[in-house]
């Protein structure tokens, strides 16, 4: 055994410890011919604007807001960040993503989320929808 090829603890350590390199292996995406039969995803951002009218203090806006983070996470399968209006009570930008195999269900998921948040927020709220394919991403 060479120093530093392998530890010699015990043979059955021996194998899980060796520090020899093990060729990298390629991925079948990496061709040009299987990138062009792969199936391309969607992606959803919703830039949201949420305004607050009976919230009085910042403390009852957090409330509101952590609650609907869980429900868009929870119910409906986004992924949520808030963005702006950190230290305002009766504002908070917030994004949603949400990606998807097909553009009908990615659209439908989005409607979802509009739905639940207008009825969830009826003093107002407002959505901005970017929808862009995989490829369309690839590209820039």
């Amino acid at each position: 055994m060479t120093a530093g090829s392998c530890s010699a603890t015990s043979p059955i350590s021996r194998r899980a410890t060796c520090s020899r390199r093990t060729p990298p292996v390629r991925s079948s995406g990496s061709s040009p011919s299987s990138a062009a039969m792969s199936p391309s995803g969607f992606v959803a951002v919703l830039v949201i604007d949420l305004h607050f009218a009976d919230t009085g203090s910042l403390k009852g806006k957090r409330k509101e807001l952590s609650s609907i983070k869980a429900g868009l996470r929870g119910r409906l399968g986004a992924t949520v960040a808030e963005i702006d209006h950190h230290d305002l009570w009766q504002r908070a930008t917030l994004t949603a993503a949400l990606t998807g195999g097909s553009l009908g269900r990615l659209n439908s998921a989005a409607d979802n989320i509009e739905r639940w948040l207008e009825a969830r927020v009826p003093d107002g709220v407002r959505v901005q929808r970017i929808v862009a394919s995989v490829d369309e991403l690839a590209e820039r």
